[in-house]
Parts: structure tokens; sequence; C-alpha cells
């Protein structure tokens, strides 16, 4: 039994290595883009529209709609990341249902990553939205005192981004493969839909905190203080 599917290597040269959490991901990433351009490829601005844009204007309002319940301010600006990384770990995790396939989100790799892109997506924002030296002074609040404690703060959220949806993902293939043994025909099923609800829960918890971490970067002086005031 796998804990990873980077244990799974199909090719290493050195420091170099192909491993099944790779192939997964770049799969996606394909099957993704592709179905991005299927759906987009004849959009129409009338009362008559194909269900697909139905749906895919339903995803990026229920998305929009979630990224201003939060407080950030213009989500339009940044549906592309949030969006893209909740369908990412969506679709990853809707594929559960295919036999032998093991999702890439299962690896601790591969969520650091999305956590990293998170971690340089934040400052990168906050310097848009304040300038570079405002965005520094962020830092220094309440006072100077408190830099080390905030450089420490975004680090360990990062880590608990990539732990949480690693932890959560791991657990379910294991319980998985687990039941496989005991009762092969019967549990497994009824796991795999668990693990896909899990899955749309995680894709939710990751996109939001996401969220809530790029609006709290991304806040202006006026934005905080009338937030402070009611």
């Amino acid at each position: 039994m796998r804990l990873s599917p980077d244990e799974k290597i199909f090719w290493k040269d050195g420091f170099f290595q192909l491993n099944l959490t790779i192939v997964t991901t770049w799969m996606l990433m394909l099957v993704m883009v592709i179905a991005a351009y299927l759906v987009t490829r004849r959009l129409k601005n009338s009362i008559t529209i194909s269900r697909w844009q139905h749906i895919l204007e339903i995803i990026v309002l229920t998305i929009l709609t979630q990224m201003e319940d939060v407080g950030l301010k213009k989500p339009e600006k940044y549906l592309a990341f949030v969006g893209t990384l909740f369908l990412f770990i969506v679709v990853a995790n809707l594929f559960s249902i295919v036999p032998m396939y093991e999702s890439p989100t299962a690896s601790l790799s591969t969520t650091s990553a999305l956590a990293i892109s998170v971690f340089i997506a934040v400052p990168v924002f906050g310097i848009a939205e304040k300038g570079i030296l405002k965005y520094m002074k962020t830092y220094l609040q309440p006072n100077f005192l408190m830099l080390p404690f905030n450089i420490i703060s975004e680090i360990s959220r990062t880590l608990a981004l990539a732990i949480r949806l690693f932890g959560n993902m791991m657990s379910g293939g294991m319980i998985v493969s687990i039941l496989l043994i005991i009762a092969p025909y019967f549990f497994p099923i009824i796991m795999n839909v668990l693990g896909l609800l899990t899955g749309m829960v995680q894709a939710y918890i990751f996109a939001i905190l996401a969220t809530v971490y790029i609006s709290a970067a991304t806040q202006t002086e006026e934005q905080q203080l009338q937030k402070s005031q009611k």
C-alpha cells in the first residue's frame, strides 16, 4: 500500500525523477485546459445559451459571491487565481471515481506547491494594491516588535495550508485501501463517495483561506479603519 503517489516512479536521473504525482498533475492540467477551451470558445451574450455556459456562469458567480462575502474587495481581480486553485482541487478529487486513480493532492509535494503559490500570491497582490512601502509596513503593525511574529505567521499558515489538505486527502486514500483488503466490494464505494465530499469541502476551505489571506493583504487603511469602527 502506497502512502503517496510520489512513491511510484516512472523515470529517474540523479536528482530529477518522473513520478505518478507529476504525471497525474499534468494530465489534470491538460484536461482542465481543454475543457476550458471547449466551454469558452462559443460564449454568447443572449437569452439562449448552452448548458455548459450555464454551468460556467454558475461556477464563476458562486466563486465571486463567496470571495465578496469573505470581505475581498473587487473579487474579479483575483478570480483567476482563487478560482483555479479551487477547480484544480475539485477536479483532482472528482477523478477519484476512476479505478486505480490516485489524486495528486494526496502528495505533500502537491499540497506544498499549492500552499507556496498562495504564499507568493499574497504579497504580490498586496504590493499591487498598496505599494511596496505600505505593504511592508503591515509587518510592523501594531509596532516594530511584531515583525518576527508576523513573519512566523506568514510561514506557519503556509505550512498549515499544505499539511491540512495533504492530511485529509491522504487519510481518505488510506481508509479506502484498508477497506479494500477487509471488504473489497461494498465499503470502498461508500468511502469513495465520502472522499468526493471531503474533496469538495477541502477545495472550498483552501480557496476561502486563500481569499482571506489576500483580503487581509490588500485592505487599505481606510477599509481597516471602517472595519475597526464596526
